[in-house]
């Protein structure tokens, strides 16, 4: 399997009550499928996924799998913090219909995660997971970094397809995609480096700012491949601003409200985290305003206008 493109780390909608709200689940859902995204990740960072239990995951995933046409990849987020608990979490979301899942780093034991360990867990987890393996490496949140020892080790397993790094070290990601074998695709989460990564070799991105501007990450994807890179350039420092407003800046909270000001169901983010307060909405509300000056298409999915 060849891992490429732009996939959005959708965030999951709870209720007033911090339930899952499951006919938002299905409507935002439905309104991604109408754009030009790859596919989705459901229970990332982005999908508060530590805060959801395990059959609430499960839940999820299956109403996802109802949701995407065969064409689009579904991948689920099944990082644990044992190796047990997450070939368990792996074979739950194969189960319930994920195409791949996206496997995050353990980190609350960081002083013993050596390089053998780590190839140890992905080794132990590829081995049982009955859909293709990827990588996963978010340093700003768990604080360890996967050694790129270990992924070069790792990248061969057969059943592992691919790492996602979210941070913007560019040097992490040159090193990356200069170590990969064929077929093995470096994915990356830092949308103001998007541009960036993709003129290093990046197969892609897994980007948050993909929930709200699907189609504009696709173009700039696009124009990279067309060798446009002047228009893709300017595209990114369009996308910049917000893209840091509701990821580095402000996070889930940031994102739902985003989400929310375009007509989705963005819902309150589950506790212990708070929803962001109005002038940070109106700041988020503004930026995605100026970019439908330039954009318009994000002007008309705030209308729920169907994208062809």
């Amino acid at each position: 399997m060849t891992i490429s493109g732009v996939y959005a780390p959708v965030p999951t909608p709870f209720d007033d009550d911090g339930e899952l709200d499951l006919v938002a689940w299905r409507g935002n859902l439905t309104r991604w499928m109408r754009t030009p995204l790859d596919g989705l990740v459901v229970l990332g960072s982005n999908g508060e996924a530590p805060l959801v239990d395990d059959d609430e995951a499960e839940r999820l995933i299956n109403v996802a799998r109802e949701q995407l046409p065969s064409d689009r990849l579904l991948i689920a987020g099944t990082g644990r913090q044992a190796t047990k608990n997450t070939i368990k979490a792996c074979r739950r979301a194969a189960g319930a219909g994920a195409d791949l899942v996206l496997v995050r780093t353990p980190s609350f034991f960081k002083g013993q995660l050596t390089t053998a360990a780590f190839i140890r867990h992905y080794t132990a987890v590829a081995d049982a997971c009955p859909v293709p393996v990827l990588l996963y490496n978010f340093s700003a949140l768990t604080g360890v970094t996967l050694p790129l020892e270990a992924v070069a080790t790792l990248s061969i397993h057969e059943n592992i397809v691919g790492f996602k790094e979210s941070g913007p070290d560019m040097s992490y990601v040159g090193d990356l995609v200069g170590l990969a074998p064929e077929g093995f695709a470096v994915l990356v989460g830092s949308a103001p480096t998007f541009f960036t990564s993709l003129m290093l070799g990046a197969a892609g991105g897994i980007l948050a700012l993909a929930c709200v501007a699907p189609e504009e990450c696709v173009r700039l994807y696009e124009l990279v491949h067309a060798g446009r890179y002047d228009e893709a350039r300017v595209l990114q420092g369009q996308l910049t601003p917000l893209a840091k407003l509701i990821t580095s800046a402000h996070g889930i909270p940031g994102l739902k409200a985003a989400l929310a000001h375009l007509g989705y169901v963005g819902g309150p983010p589950r506790a212990p985290f708070e929803p962001v307060g109005a002038e940070v909405s109106s700041d988020i509300a503004r930026q995605l305003d100026r970019l439908a000056a330039v954009a318009p298409s994000v002007s008309d999915r705030a209308a729920g206008v169907a994208l062809e």
